[in-house]
């Protein structure tokens, strides 16, 4: 994910899905009914809220990281020359975090002294 996606829209998904779980588990509709019966249904529950709320902010903070999103190839981790070529495609990377699953999108780059491929926003 590039990162033309701005602070306070990132902070509006997160918000989003905060109220959303939130919603889950403590309804604000006095009408609605909690769900469960026990304290192991309950912390079943919470914990699966932290879960979804966790990787939302992870994927958010992931998009904003200038680092991992580069404007030049830089220079090539294999032999060294400046001649990379930034492609214009990204790849898709899935990686575990205690929390669930997280697609990162990543820069490729093929240098054109070697032929080496690689991700300049891979670190």
């Amino acid at each position: 994910m590039s990162v033309s996606t701005g602070r306070s829209e990132s902070r509006q998904r997160v918000m989003e899905t905060a109220e959303r779980v939130l919603g889950e588990v403590l309804p604000q509709d006095e009408s609605v009914g909690l769900r469960g019966r026990t304290f192991d249904d309950f912390e079943s529950q919470v914990y699966a809220a932290g879960r979804a709320f966790t990787v939302a902010m992870l994927k958010e903070r992931v998009a904003l990281d200038v680092a991992a999103w580069q404007e030049g190839g830089g220079v090539c981790p294999y032999c060294g020359s400046d001649r990379v070529r930034l492609e214009k495609e990204v790849s898709r990377r899935e990686v575990l975090s205690p929390y669930g699953p997280l697609i990162l999108e990543l820069q490729q780059c093929r240098c054109r002294a070697c032929g080496g491929s690689f991700s300049p926003s891979a670190s």
